[in-house]
């Protein structure tokens, strides 16, 4: 790890409660997926030592557009920690946000390890305990979300919070493909989109990120959770939003950004 990458890395902490910075242009290349990933783990490590725990990972760039738009071929990961997690229907303190938006998706509660390099998409099947909806709430530390696929990743995947439904399914019998989302913000719909949205299907974002943190020696354990990525657009918040994450065949979870 260079000065550099530390550098880079306590500019990105301090961004949480002294406001945005501008992209990390002088430390990284747009597509410098290793300096990135170097940035993110120092802080990963930093906030483990002040006694954060990890409860899981989220895959991001799992839609095509959003890849081609960033110059990369490849999803993105970052670490979802005990304290991201706002309980379903609970409620979030905009102060605790910088530039937030919300996005539905399919979350898995893994009941396996997944050691291997090599996963399959039927072995994170096997693994899998339960299916739920989940809403994911971005934030970026980067001044209006100018960001590079080096940017995100050294922000921790620009993730902030997640919310997990209460009620989750066993995968059996699910058709994650087809499953269609509606995000109803306030009563409208707002985003909408299917499974197969998340890599064509959310078990290959999970065997994508078994196979990578298996890899990088950091494999996902049983108890895991994994947020597979958005299922359509993001809807940026605005204070006072309820939002309702609605994907059919597997459920709803919800929030409300402040007070409503």
């Amino acid at each position: 790890m260079s000065n550099m990458h530390n550098h880079a890395a306590r500019r990105l902490r301090d961004a949480y409660s002294g406001g945005v910075i501008e992209p990390l242009r002088d430390v990284l290349a747009p597509t410098d997926a290793d300096g990135a990933y170097a940035v993110q783990t120092i802080n990963t490590r930093f906030w483990e030592a002040q006694g954060r725990r990890i409860v899981g990972r989220k895959a991001g760039l799992t839609a095509k557009a959003v890849q081609v738009q960033l110059g990369v071929d490849q999803p993105d990961f970052g670490v979802l920690f005990a304290d991201m997690q706002i309980a379903d229907g609970g409620t979030l303190d905009p102060a605790r946000t910088i530039q937030p938006k919300a996005e539905a998706e399919i979350a898995f509660v893994l009941g396996a390890d997944l050691p291997d390099p090599a996963t399959t998409v039927e072995q994170v099947a096997a693994a899998v305990a339960r299916v739920h909806a989940a809403i994911e709430i971005v934030d970026s530390r980067i001044a209006e979300w100018k960001i590079t696929f080096a940017d995100t990743v050294a922000d921790n995947g620009s993730s902030a919070f997640f919310v997990l439904a209460d009620a989750g399914l066993a995968l059996t019998g699910l058709d994650l493909e087809g499953a269609a989302m509606e995000m109803i913000v306030n009563g409208s719909v707002a985003s909408a989109g299917f499974g197969a949205a998340a890599l064509g299907n959310p078990l290959n974002a999970a065997a994508w990120l078994a196979q990578t943190l298996a890899a990088r020696g950091e494999p996902l354990k049983a108890g895991d959770i994994l947020l597979a990525g958005a299922l359509g657009p993001m809807v940026a918040l605005t204070p006072g939003d309820h939002v309702v994450a609605s994907i059919a065949g597997i459920g709803s979870a919800s929030f409300t950004y402040g007070e409503g």
